[in-house]
């Protein structure tokens, strides 16, 4: 059997910690934490993952996130059915995965993470990582990605829970998307969606606001989860065959 490619040395171990209330069968998710300042000359080299040529030309940060993520994606294609796959950087910039694979990759400050199925479990999957926002920053970029109902269900609510709700909004809306989009190839925006309610028990329910297909028309609900952990806020959608 071949071994596996060493870690990079800006990376730890991988976690296979499931960090969200609900498991969701037939997925594997795994996650790193990573140190830009540890990034060495030769990670890409020790880990055997070859840097696109963006990437080659990029700050060592976006090469730092970019080898964790990738390390997360592949490791978590070998533990789903064996497979040793680096996925791609696409056209419209997403990760390119094997055809009957679905999957999503994030970072975020120092934690990068990626989760995978296949499509005959799950349609889609949608993974996205933030650093909860403070209270002033959350109020700054509420207009920008609140809907009008979203603004006004905030205001109604506990002060306290403003830098969380909007950080909930913003990431649930990005999973939403990286789940949607491979399957209606449209691109939308925050607009294009609302949050319904969520738990504290992390809990949401999202609806559209648009028609994406024949099949994903305005009105639409989905389900959503969350997990927030060391000041960061990991959120999945994820859509069953």
């Amino acid at each position: 059997m071949n071994r596996a490619p060493a870690l990079p040395v800006c990376c730890t171990p991988l976690d296979a910690h499931w960090p969200l209330p609900f498991a969701l069968p037939g997925t594997v998710l795994l996650s790193t934490r990573f140190d830009t300042s540890q990034l060495a000359s030769d990670d890409f080299q020790r880990s055997a993952i070859e840097p696109p040529a963006t990437i080659q030309r990029s700050v060592a940060k976006r090469q730092a996130e970019f080898l964790a993520g990738r390390v997360c994606a592949r490791a978590a294609l070998q533990q789903l059915e064996g497979l040793s796959f680096v996925p791609a950087i696409g056209e419209d910039r997403a990760p390119v995965w094997p055809t009957h694979i679905t999957g999503s990759i994030t970072h975020s400050t120092g934690r990068a993470a990626a989760i995978v199925a296949k499509k005959a479990h799950w349609r889609g999957l949608g993974m996205d990582l933030e650093n909860l926002l403070n209270p002033e920053r959350a109020e700054r970029l509420s207009g920008e990605i609140l809907t009008a109902p979203e603004l006004q269900r905030m205001t109604a609510g506990r002060r306290d829970q403003l830098a969380m709700l909007v950080t909930l909004t913003f990431s649930v809306k990005e999973s939403l998307f990286k789940a949607l989009y491979p399957i209606v190839q449209q691109r939308f925006y925050f607009e294009h969606a609302e949050v319904l309610e969520w738990t504290e028990t992390g809990e949401v329910r999202l609806r559209l606001l648009t028609d994406l297909s024949s099949e994903w028309r305005s009105g639409t609900e989905l389900d959503a989860q969350f997990g927030v952990m060391d000041g960061q806020l990991l959120s999945v959608v994820s859509i069953k065959a």
